[in-house]
């Protein structure tokens, strides 16, 4: 099977979260299960940066503002495919790949995506004489216009997949853009790309794809009902048929305690004492009092409401209180950053607050941390509590989402592999801080839960061949 995927972001080249990490690994399971996959990007700096050689494929006089280059990545036999599209007045900006400097989006943000879109459509309907997909598969908003785009055209195309990380990030527009984006006015219905009186990136790819798929069957769920669908629960609920939820695998090569390059040296399950050495490095290094006998509790987020960051905020005094200490690494909401900074400075020698993101540092944190926090309200999927798993970190995790479908609570299970907690409620939170604790404070038991973890299955086979089936069965609609 040929399959075209396409992205807003995919690890290596450029990444701002948990969908770089899927949209990086996913393509190198399915190439490994025997599929030709080529993965479209957009060609931010960073991106072109690092591409290494490649040749122009296609070219476009105008694309939305100016011209463009279709660039692909120079590839051995065996290896997934990169595609990437060099339109710089539409990429070619500093700093980071949505938003300006203020923090707002981009002026032309619809445009920017659906020259993504554009290219893609045409990927699909056989412009490239090399590589003519038998699957579209777009991921999140900024590719929604791609299953709109083909089933709008028609021409006989590929099958689609939409893909949804988040359902809270739709990409609205004014409908004033219909045209200039290409969509006939036929397409502006509940049934189509309309959404509360505008166009919706993602509502056009929920409506128009052949499949949908989601991160975790928790969130499957739970995004069908009110609470949680952002108001695409009626039509998510509608296609329930065509609805599978898949959690997300990790790559288990970039994330392995034994061979990581962040984290030497390395361990596994049956060498736990080594992780001794990575705590007290990384308690020196974040200004921590270096203390073996304190657990050390360590957060990798957003810091956001959505993520739970105000909940956790909350809980800091109880956790020091409790003797641990907590260790931050993310950006978010200008308060709740300057919250946990200022918590940081008050609570010197016991939190560490580190904002923006660092990869190294991120490794850093599972390996030397004795456990992780994931407070979420909502969680889709959830890779954190995954790497945490990875390297006997162990989770405490919402109960919520993809979080509920990879976390076993150790009190309530013999096979447990981490605590769960009430979403959104602090002292549900600090509840499960001290149920962890109590058990960290018992070393046999702590280990025991440590290693189920690392002994989970958390790689990207599984996934991709549940994946295959959504392929197929998008296929067979054809």
């Amino acid at each position: 099977m040929r399959i075209l995927a396409v992205a807003s972001e995919a690890f290596p080249y450029v990444k701002t979260g948990g969908l770089a990490d899927v949209v990086g690994a996913l393509p190198l399971a399915l190439t490994e299960l025997g599929h030709d996959v080529v993965t479209l990007i957009p060609g931010y700096p960073q991106v072109l940066a690092t591409l290494g050689p490649a040749e122009v494929v296609d070219r476009y006089g105008e694309l939305y503002g100016g011209p463009a280059r279709i660039l692909q990545k120079h590839r051995a036999w065996g290896e997934a495919g990169w595609m990437v599209v060099d339109a710089p007045h539409l990429f070619d900006r500093p700093g980071h790949p949505y938003r300006q400097a203020s923090g707002a989006p981009w002026d032309d943000e619809a445009f920017r995506f659906a020259a993504l879109a554009v290219v893609a459509r045409e990927i699909g309907l056989g412009r490239l004489a090399a590589f003519q997909p038998d699957v579209v598969h777009a991921h999140d908003w900024q590719t929604g216009l791609v299953p709109a785009y083909l089933a709008l055209d028609g021409r006989m195309g590929p099958a689609t997949v939409m893909t949804v990380h988040n359902l809270a990030f739709q990409g609205q527009f004014t409908p004033d853009w219909l045209g200039a984006l290409g969509l006939p006015a036929s397409s502006f219905t509940v049934a189509g790309v309309e959404y509360y009186g505008g166009i919706g990136f993602l509502k056009a790819g929920l409506a128009y794809a052949d499949k949908l798929t989601t991160v975790s069957p928790t969130y499957a769920r739970d995004i069908q009902q009110d609470l949680w669908g952002m108001g695409l629960q009626g039509l998510l609920a509608a296609r329930a048929a065509d609805l599978a939820g898949i959690v997300n695998g990790i790559d288990t090569v970039h994330w392995n305690p034994a061979d990581d390059p962040f984290v030497r040296p390395g361990y596994d399950a049956d060498r736990l004492a080594l992780r001794g050495q990575h705590k007290q490095a990384l308690q020196a290094a974040l200004g921590l009092e270096v203390r073996g006998d304190v657990p050390l509790f360590v957060v990798i987020s957003r810091l956001a409401w959505q993520k739970g960051m105000d909940v956790l905020l909350a809980a800091v005094p109880a956790l020091v209180e409790a003797g641990g200490q907590l260790a931050v690494l993310g950006s978010g909401e200008a308060d709740l950053e300057g919250g946990f900074e200022a918590a940081g400075t008050h609570h010197r020698g016991r939190v560490a607050v580190r904002l923006g993101y660092d990869e190294p540092l991120a490794h850093r944190l599972h390996a030397g941390g004795d456990a992780v926090l994931v407070p979420s309200r909502f969680e889709p999927c959830g890779l954190t509590q995954l790497y945490g798993l990875r390297y006997g970190c162990v989770p405490v995790v919402a109960a919520t989402g993809g979080l509920i479908d990879t976390v076993v609570d150790a009190d309530e299970a013999a096979n447990g592999t981490g605590f769960l907690v009430e979403a959104g409620r602090t002292d549900r939170l600090i509840d499960g801080m001290r149920r962890a604790i109590a058990v960290w404070r018992d070393p046999p038991r702590w280990q025991a839960l440590q290693r189920r973890g690392m002994m989970q299955d958390l790689g990207w086979r599984r996934p991709a061949e549940a994946y295959l089936r959504v392929f197929e069965a998008a296929l067979a609609k054809r």
